[in-house]
């Protein structure tokens, strides 16, 4: 009863923050992308119209697509690298804590700066065959791979060490008994028991690296040529880029929000179906 008495006290502050925070926002800019508008006063109902405009965008299609190779790409190595790391620091080494800190630093600095310093990082090195990172678009791609990698290895490092050792070390000795190699120990014991790690690590870098826009400002700002503009910064670009497009920018990211829910929502069911199977 005494909870249910304070219930509101503690609830009330932080709904009603989320709400005028989010909520309201939120509905705010759905109704908004179907209209035409410079301010909220004056928007003018145009139905599906930002929308068509949205998908016939040239550069709105190049950045999804993008952003897409980018997603894969990342979260395959980020999650592949960070467990292999999260493996072999919880095996007793010597400065393991030191390592730990050092691979987890990077998740510390902000994107912009970032950014660029693996501009100038990634320039040097380039500058050896004449070019630069906006040369071209693959170089582009793969420098924010890179630092996409740099930035999440160490926190979703983090994630794993903390799966893998709330697995009960006598199911390992078990498995070492009963006559398993390392991979089978791994296939059949340590990843099945690591998977509630493994869904939070694949939903915090699909989501990630979907919504990437600070470093790809400061590392290309979508050189050459919005080539390498991902979503957030192809949405940026139009709504505050060009006069009378605001409605699409707000078109834009609303699908862009969709997308993000269904491809997060669907790696949950799966991973979460996988946890408990095993």
């Amino acid at each position: 009863m005494a909870l249910k008495k304070y219930f509101p006290v503690f609830v009330l502050p932080t709904l009603i923050a989320f709400l005028i925070a989010f909520g309201v926002p939120f509905i705010l800019g759905i109704f908004l992308s179907f209209t035409e508008f410079t301010t909220v006063v004056d928007a003018k109902w145009v139905a599906f119209e930002n929308y068509i405009k949205a998908f016939s965008n040239a550069d709105f299609l190049n950045a999804l697509w993008f952003t897409v190779k980018f997603t894969v790409v990342s979260v395959i190595t980020i999650n592949i690298i960070a467990f292999a790391l999260a493996s072999l620091l919880t095996k007793g080494l010597k400065a393991t804590n030191l390592f730990r800190t050092v691979f987890f630093m990077p998740n510390l600095i902000g994107g912009i700066v970032l950014g660029y310093i693996w501009q100038l990082i990634i320039n040097g090195v380039l500058q050896t065959i004449g070019v630069t990172i906006t040369y071209d678009a693959k170089y582009g791609f793969w420098g924010l791979v890179v630092l996409m990698n740099w930035q999440l290895i160490g926190y979703m490092m983090i994630i794993y060490i903390a799966g893998i050792q709330n697995i009960p070390t006598d199911l390992q000795d078990a498995s070492k008994v009963d006559g398993a190699n390392r991979w089978q120990t791994l296939k059949n014991v340590t990843i099945p028991l690591v998977m509630p790690s493994i869904t939070i690590c694949l939903f915090l870098t699909i989501t990630n690296s979907f919504k990437l826009f600070d470093q790809n400002l400061a590392l290309t700002a979508g050189a050459p040529s919005k080539q390498t503009a991902m979503l957030a910064l192809d949405i940026y670009n139009t709504f505050y880029g060009r006069i009378g497009w605001e409605g699409v920018g707000q078109a834009k990211a609303v699908i862009f929000f969709i997308i993000v829910a269904l491809i997060s929502f669907i790696q949950l069911g799966i991973t979460h179906k996988r946890e408990v199977e095993q």
